[in-house]
């Protein structure tokens, strides 16, 4: 059963739908925030007009008080007999009204918390999905605590922005604009005085308009920064600890910390300024508001009851335009995270596979056509000129220097980077046509360090194919010489992995990992450097798992111990900027080339 207050959000089938809207909008907004803000709820302005209109209701107590009780003390300064029963009368109607609040602030409420909430589900998800588009070079250059920030933090201000927009400013605005009204209809001259706070209003945020927005800016790029420097003093707490770094990795955090306080306080202080010198002005504006009414009372143009009315409706502006005042900071840390996602969400360095051909099979034939590879920033080419071809079925290991470009080349046959001459060719068909999500249901990659996350064996395992049927789940964790790891578990496949997978040793993690690449089934099988990092008894297990998972699959490895590819089908050796050898491991050894080298150094 729901609880009372569990209200329905949008159906998560249309939340493809909103993205693309949300998308849509910054692209037709680009530098200008505002615009930008409006636009992302589109789609809800049912929503905002119902609540307008509840808030409006529900506000009503705080315009119509100062004519009751300019009503009531008019009564009882110029009683008649019936004055107890208009009195009377008045309190009844106002004692209503107030109690409407109730009622129609659930309505307001909910609609526009409906509203806000389903745009910030949809930010998040427009963010996460294009996260996922983006390049892999991307990614490389930014680093994932600015990427957190923007989807936490950044969306947070946005909520709390809309938030304001819908309770205060509206508020706000609907205040100054039934006291003006009534002023206006009561006395020309009053609102002429009235009329008078504006420019000093207007004149203060300008004033301060333009540094609020430049310390606001410089505040979230800091929090940012430090946000990428706490995930990386986290991940590199057991490398600090072993070297008793702990007092230099605290006083490099608290540095960084003071710079963040610095521009927080810089920005609190010129948000005090602006505040206070905002608050004097209106407070005299106020003062000389009392005075003149007063006088004109004493002239007998108004009634005593009226000053009351008009010292309560000025006094309500003065606290309007305050609250804008206060608000500003707001609006412009608001205004400034609609830039910074605006950044992930605009940026075009993603994968395109529009109109590019789907595979629906895939053989696992592999061929570089003089290939060469440079990075953007790199001063030299990584290779030139590399052709090889790798037919379907075959054990290629690639060996070489460290940077001699065996990840790269790895990297290429995923799809994460592309040629910057010559070709890649899989299957005959030149990759850049090939729809690279359709390609890739056909690999698997078993890492160097394996990516386990924090949820149970079974999903670690089957991630990305959870329809796999117990029987063939326990195949391949047989297979992958996990079986008496998992029966050794309390839980068995239902144990929970902790992060990073830290309460299993590195062939464990290894091993799932290998696991996780034969629930895949794959065509193109890809392992680099996948027992680097373990003991003898650890890599002979991941060795027997490997020659299980290689069988019938085109096989790439990137080897650090050459001992461990003496049965691969021929090793490619990389260096000097292309292929420097290719061959069997008998036929290099017998050769006594660089392969010769490379593992008597070894030995």
């Amino acid at each position: 059963m729901k609880e009372k207050y569990d209200y329905q959000l949008e159906d998560p089938n249309t939340l493809d739908k909103a993205e693309q809207e949300l998308l849509n909008t910054f692209k037709k907004n680009q530098n200008h925030s505002l615009r930008t803000l409006v636009g992302i709820y589109k789609g809800h302005h049912l929503e905002l007009f119902l609540s307008v209109v509840f808030f409006v209701i529900k506000h009503s107590p705080v315009w119509i008080l100062p004519i009751v009780t300019s009503n009531i003390i008019n009564i009882a300064t110029a009683p008649g007999d019936d004055a107890g029963k208009r009195i009377l009368w008045n309190v009844i109607f106002m004692t209503v009204v107030i109690a409407q609040n109730i009622l129609s602030n659930h309505f307001h409420t909910l609609f526009y918390a409906r509203a806000i909430r389903n745009v910030e589900k949809n930010l998040r998800g427009a963010l996460v999905r294009k996260l996922q588009q983006l390049s892999i070079a991307y990614h490389n250059e930014m680093q994932s605590g600015r990427l957190q920030s923007k989807i936490m933090r950044d969306v947070e201000q946005i909520e709390t922005l809309s938030k304001q927009v819908f309770i205060s400013i509206l508020s706000i605005i609907l205040n100054v604009i039934v006291a003006l009204g009534v002023v206006v209809s009561s006395s020309l001259t009053v609102f002429a005085f009235f009329i008078a706070t504006i420019p000093t209003a207007v004149c203060i945020m300008t004033a301060f308009k333009g540094k609020i927005k430049q310390y606001n800016r410089q505040f979230r790029k800091d929090m940012e920064e430090t946000s990428v420097r706490v995930m990386e003093m986290i991940e590199m707490i057991p490398v600090t600890r072993a070297h008793a770094l702990e007092e230099k990795e605290t006083d490099k955090m608290n540095s960084r910390l003071y710079r963040v306080a610095k521009s927080g306080l810089r920005l609190d202080m010129v948000q005090s300024y602006f505040s206070s010198i905002s608050w004097v002005a209106f407070q005299i504006f106020q003062v000389l508001c009392l005075g003149f009414t007063g006088y004109l009372a004493s002239l007998g143009r108004i009634s005593v009851g009226e000053v009351v009315m008009y010292q309560t409706y000025f006094s309500s502006i003065v606290a309007q335009v305050s609250n804008v005042i206060t608000l500003l900071p707001i609006i412009s840390k608001g205004l400034e995270s609609v830039d910074s996602i605006g950044d992930i969400l605009l940026c075009h360095d993603v994968e395109d596979n529009t109109n590019k051909r789907i595979l629906p099979t895939l053989r696992g034939d592999i061929e570089f056509r003089d290939t060469g590879f440079q990075y953007k920033d790199g001063d030299k080419p990584v290779f030139e000129h590399l052709s090889l071809k790798i037919a379907h079925g075959r054990t290629i290991a690639f060996v070489g220097e460290s940077g001699a470009g065996k990840t790269t080349i790895l990297n290429m046959v995923i799809g994460f980077i592309h040629a910057t001459d010559g070709g890649l060719f899989i299957d005959g068909q030149d990759i850049e046509s090939i729809h690279l999500a359709s390609y890739r249901r056909h690999i698997a990659v078993v890492p160097q360090t394996p990516i386990l996350f924090s949820g149970t064996l079974r999903e670690n395992i089957t991630y990305g194919q959870e329809n796999i049927s117990d029987e063939k789940l326990w195949e391949i964790i047989e297979a992958a010489n996990l079986g008496d790891m998992v029966r050794a578990m309390p839980d068995g496949l239902d144990t929970q992995i902790q992060e990073h997978g830290s309460n299993l040793s590195g062939g464990q993690r290894q091993r799932v990992s290998i696991a996780r690449a034969f629930i895949r089934d794959p065509k193109i099988l890809i392992l680099d450097e996948a027992t680097s990092a373990l003991d003898s008894v650890a890599e002979e297990k991941i060795r027997v798992a490997t020659e299980r998972l290689v069988k019938d699959r085109t096989t790439l490895i990137v080897a650090h111990r050459l001992s461990t590819i003496k049965n691969a089908d021929a090793i490619a050796v990389i260096g000097n900027g292309g292929l420097q050898e290719f061959g069997s491991y008998e036929e290099l050894m017998a050769k006594k080339g660089e392969f010769y080298r490379m593992r008597k150094l070894q030995m």
